[in-house]
């Protein structure tokens, strides 16, 4: 809602000292958000002065008509002499009263106004239009101006309101009565503590008799209807100059006086009206709902299929209006329009709403009309519109009117006093609650600490005592609500939460950079990953309304969103990338239910939360991983190395690690991983060998189907899985007695796992083992085809002597021994 202040001032006796960002700040901090404050014409500087055309010449020659015009400015140009004007317009004649730019003016926009020879002909100055002052948007020609609007070489810029601040308010779906001047000048009036002049109280008389026959077939759909008529209307009547002005500064286009007329009092009073050429309308009219198959043409041009949820507005003939939203073509006032019918009626907002979005069609009554309008202004501004219509058009107002009323008497409110005050925590002084209500125009009666309220008719939002406190609350303040410190007795992270934070720091440390995607995947996201058809990771959750229709699915892994984040950035030129998330993954529960749809007037039972329980699928946690490009970047420092399959394992490593958990690798073979470089994880859950995820690089269709660089490599694992894993942690003993290394190089077959041969060191090697690594890795003639030799180094220690050369020698073969027994292995010499 766009509010000129010139226009509010009329109705709210505001302080002179005022301004136009004091009051947007104020509106904004009681609950009405000013978006901008538009200064329009404060890049307007003068002389911009009224001047009378004397003479016309007509220039030939040129390639469109041009007139060389004397222009009487008095002594606004110092000379007292007729100004010399060159002008392209066509629409003024020899004695009309115009606006006149001089030398030194700056139109809005930076247009600087001068002295320059153009077309054979010195011209200074310029005869404006009103696109040209910023009055509306007309490019037919210049502003010719009633006679007596303003005397010869007086300043026009103040009488034309050509600077004027307007606030641009956002105005939320609940407060519809701020679409209106006299919305938003109540609650100014009130913010502000000064006298309100409502323009709604105009006198209204009673109707003489019947007027233009109506009925309303269906309550249901709307309440209230009136019709008043005005004969004898000049459809040439100009709309007036301030007319036009308010309406363009409230963004509303002019276009006729009767369509002004409607759009203006719409402005004002918030009651969307609709002017009908009465002689093209065909006996009564009716408020019904649309029949089946039913088509209207309407004023945009455009054929409508109509639903049987539309409310219309029909004669003998068929539907003439989509009810609140937009009128047909076949009434539409014209330029042969002398009898005038202005229609205003209370519909049921709901309809208006779905019409509007089933039409695509949002125009200024269809915003107040789904909102809430006031259910008792529909005489008052069909009134005020017919006379309107009266003294600007020429209009004969007929006495005898029509008006259908089925409303319902006003709901009443039982609220405590104090209530406000115990919503927001504050101690509101007694009699707050009162005062703000009855300044928004509700009745009030008090008995002992319980009023009594009565909404007024243009507030529909407010329906119950939450709604009354929120009143009180944003007059009174918000900002003035204390901020309170949480005083409860927490007891800190749980130990899932310290393991996630401990997993991210982990990450990040070691050069990752966390993102978070969207859960939802498509069928073309799994089939990118080359799952098969049973593979359970397919079976997934559907959404029942999606955000994207090809990503109608809960995620099952982590990985596609990763993959899609990867891509982008690469496509950004950040060619080294390592991302990693840790979120929910989404499996259902085998035969479960759909949740049951619960009331929203009460709490749900046990059963129903059960059943909601049930339906919920299982959301374990996973972390993943991502890398491509440069692991390590060449300097002078190195070469350099790119992320390989290892690096994917070791972030895996780090995850078990800083959980405390030893982390099982196994070659294996699991989509959408390189068959020849996928590694399987596993930890020990009391005993049992649990799997958590998988390690390495991509398979090549995965890269292409995402249009991932090569060679990408990515990690995923389950992370409740590796916190159950998780056992008691206890601290190391430190012993001070030396280290006894001992290095042992095994030959086995090259299929065997180094991670099988270093668990059965490990085992064999018993309580003096306090670390093992491997260091070497060898594959040639000296250990025939198809082996390998891989050497590791033993670190013995006792932690209450020096260990002699037979423990550590007799450790060391026991661990060998083991080996060979589990994989075959032989001691290479």
């Amino acid at each position: 809602m766009r509010v000129p202040m010139t226009w509010l001032r009329e109705y709210v006796a505001l302080p002179t000292d005022v301004t136009a960002r004091e009051l947007a700040s104020r509106l904004t901090l009681a609950g009405l958000e000013v978006e901008t404050v538009d200064e329009l014409g404060a890049d307007l500087t003068g002389p911009i002065v009224f001047g009378r055309v004397l003479e016309i010449e007509e220039l030939t020659g040129f390639k469109k008509p041009i007139r060389f015009c004397r222009v009487d400015v008095g002594d606004a140009n110092g000379t007292g002499e007729p100004q010399e004007i060159v002008c392209g317009a066509r629409n003024f004649a020899e004695g009309d009263l115009v606006v006149v730019s001089l030398p030194g003016a700056e139109l809005p926009g930076g247009f600087k106004i001068g002295a320059r020879k153009t077309y054979g002909r010195m011209s200074a100055g310029m005869i404006c239009s009103a696109t040209e002052l910023g009055l509306w948007e007309d490019h037919s020609g210049i502003v010719v101006l009633p006679e007596g609007f303003g005397e010869i070489g007086a300043d026009a810029i103040e009488a034309l309101e050509l600077r004027e601040d307007v606030l641009d308010i956002a105005v939320t779906p609940d407060r519809g009565y701020a679409l209106s001047m006299r919305g938003v000048a109540r609650d100014v009036a009130a913010l502000y503590g000064v006298d309100l002049h409502d323009p709604a109280e105009i006198e209204v008389v009673e109707p003489t008799g019947p007027g233009h026959p109506a009925e309303i077939a269906d309550t249901g759909l709307a309440d209230r209807l009136v019709l008043r008529g005005a004969t004898g209307f000049d459809p040439e009547a100009p709309t007036p100059l301030w007319m036009m002005r308010r309406l363009h500064q409230s963004g509303v286009r002019p276009v006729s006086l009767a369509v002004d007329v409607t759009n203006y009092v719409m402005l004002e009073l918030g009651q969307p009206l609709h002017a009908w050429d009465r002689d093209r309308l065909d006996g009564t009219v009716t408020v019904r709902a649309a029949k089946p198959g039913e088509k209207l043409e309407t004023l945009d041009h455009v054929r409508r299929s109509l639903d049987a949820d539309d409310i219309v507005i029909a004669d003998a003939s068929g539907a003439q209006a989509i009810a609140g939203v937009m009128g047909g073509l076949d009434t539409e006032i014209g330029l042969s329009s002398s009898a005038v019918l202005v229609e205003a009626a209370h519909f049921e907002p709901r309809h208006i709403a779905r019409a509007s979005r089933r039409h695509q069609l949002s125009s200024e009554a269809s915003r107040r009309f789904e909102r809430g309008i006031d259910s008792r202004m529909q005489v008052v501004a069909a009134t005020r519109a017919v006379e309107l219509l009266a003294e600007l058009g020429g209009a004969s107002v007929e006495a005898a009117y029509t008006h259908l009323d089925h409303s319902s008497a006003p709901t009443t409110i039982t609220v405590r006093a104090g209530h406000a005050g115990a919503v927001a925590g504050v101690d509101y002084p007694e009699g707050t609650t009162e005062k703000w209500l009855r300044a928004i125009g509700c009745a009030v009666a008090s008995e002992g600490d319980v009023l009594t309220v009565t909404p007024p008719s243009w507030r529909p939002d407010l329906t119950d005592p939450n709604d009354l406190a929120e009143e009180v609350i944003r007059f009174e303040g918000y900002e003035n609500i204390p901020s309170i410190g949480f005083k409860g007795m927490g007891r800190g992270l749980t130990e899932g939460q310290r393991l996630r934070r401990a997993v991210g720091r982990a990450l990040a440390e070691t050069g990752h950079h966390e993102v978070l995607t969207y859960p939802f995947v498509g069928e073309r996201d799994l089939d990118g990953l080359q799952l098969k058809a049973d593979d359970p990771r397919r079976v997934s959750m559907r959404l029942a309304n999606p955000l994207n229709d090809e990503e109608p699915l809960l995620r099952t892994t982590l990985l596609p969103g990763m993959f899609k984040t990867l891509v982008r950035n690469v496509g950004r030129g950040l060619t080294d990338v390592a991302l990693f998330e840790m979120g929910s993954i989404y499996l259902p529960r085998a035969g479960a239910s759909r949740a049951p749809l619960l009331p929203v007037d009460r709490a749900p039972s046990a059963e129903e939360l059960a059943l909601i329980d049930a339906a919920l699928p299982e959301q374990p946690r996973h972390v993943g991983v991502v890398l491509s490009g440069a692991a390590e970047r060449a300097g002078w420092w190195g070469p350099g190395r790119e992320a390989v399959w290892a690096d994917a394992i070791q972030a895996a490593r780090d995850v078990a690690r800083v959980a405390g958990v030893e982390l099982e690798i196994e070659a294996s073979q699991q989509a959408p991983w390189h068959p020849g470089r996928c590694a399987a994880l596993y930890v020990r859950v009391a005993g049992e060998r649990l799997a958590v995820g998988h390690a390495g690089e991509l398979h090549p269709r995965t890269v292409k189907a995402f249009g991932l660089p090569e060679r990408t490599a990515a990690m995923e694992v389950d992370l409740d899985r590796i916190e159950r894993a998780r056992t008691k942690v206890v601290a190391p003993e430190v012993s001070a007695y030396p280290v006894a290394t001992q290095d042992v190089a095994l030959v086995v077959d090259e299929s065997v796992p180094v991670g099988r041969i270093r668990s059965a060191l490990v085992e064999g090697a018993g309580e003096l083992l306090e670390s093992v690594r491997l260091f070497d890795v060898y594959t040639g003639e000296q250990v025939g085809e198809g082996r390998k030799s891989v050497a590791f180094a033993l670190r013995f220690r006792a932690g209450d002597r020096t260990l002699t050369a037979e423990e550590a020698g007799a450790a060391r073969d026991a661990a060998v021994a083991l080996a060979t027994e589990r994989t075959g292995a032989v001691l290479r010499g």
